[in-house]
């Protein structure tokens, strides 16, 4: 996906697209990602092109480019519209909770605002696996929208640990999303199991960096302390002239 630079700004809620010219007047950024998500769901994405989600989305494709620079963009800019939604919604009903409990429901919501585009979604995952470099930059913006999944659940995510965390909790969505995509259940059972099972696996992971993290941390700020201790070496003097490049000794 070398062209598909996942960048770009995010719109207002979901609403739907097919073609709605008024909905499309008002809001084409919103337009253009429902467009997008739909012909994903109907055909292979390396055959969808910016002009079909143009028209699609009842655009121009000067619209098209003052919105976003790319199909990958858009997609971007598609997660951080779910971000908003996700953390919109969040309350501080489970403040006091596990926090496995309170990310379970934080992800929880998150899938439940990602159900209108459960099919366009499949086939964009579909595609990841058929492209590394797809695979990469959907990875990031998986981990940019993990950042504020964590910190709605209140759990921190600075420092390596939270890097690790971060990380992580990208690849155990994608495998929870995997399960989602072949759950017709109402109830989503396989799904929450999935979950469930990804969120204690994950916490024994993070439970062990931290404890990695607390050995290591004294041993890292010893190095540095001793480094920064270190005299400068001072520069040697021959014959009353400072040897340098630009300067050699004299010969004797």
């Amino acid at each position: 996906m070398t062209d598909e630079h996942l960048t770009g700004n995010a719109g207002a809620g979901p609403q739907s697209g097919s073609g709605n010219i008024a909905a499309a007047a008002k809001d084409p950024r919103n337009a253009i990602i429902d467009a997008l998500l739909e012909l994903a769901g109907e055909r292979n994405w390396e055959d969808i092109t910016i002009s079909d989600v143009a028209a699609r989305a009842n655009v121009s494709l000067s619209t098209f480019r003052d919105m976003f620079p790319s199909k990958g963009a858009v997609l971007a800019s598609f997660s951080r519209r779910i971000d908003h939604t996700v953390l919109d919604a969040a309350g501080d009903g489970l403040t006091g909770e596990p926090v496995k409990e309170r990310l379970f429901d934080v992800l929880m919501r998150r899938l439940d605002a990602l159900a209108p585009y459960k099919l366009g979604l499949e086939a964009i995952s579909d595609w990841t696996r058929r492209d590394p470099l797809a695979a990469a930059a959907i990875n990031r913006v998986v981990v940019n929208s993990m950042r504020f999944m964590l910190e709605a659940a209140g759990i921190e995510s600075e420092g390596p640990v939270g890097a690790f965390k971060l990380q992580g909790l990208a690849l155990a969505w994608m495998r929870v999303l995997r399960v989602w995509f072949r759950d017709d259940d109402p109830g989503l059972a396989s799904t929450m199991a999935a979950l469930d099972r990804e969120l204690t696996r994950g916490g024994g992971f993070v439970a062990r960096a931290e404890d990695l993290n607390r050995l290591v941390s004294p041993l890292f700020s010893l190095a540095r302390s001793l480094f920064e201790r270190r005299p400068s070496r001072a520069p040697s003097h021959r014959g009353g002239h400072t040897e340098s490049k630009d300067e050699p000794a004299a010969s004797s």
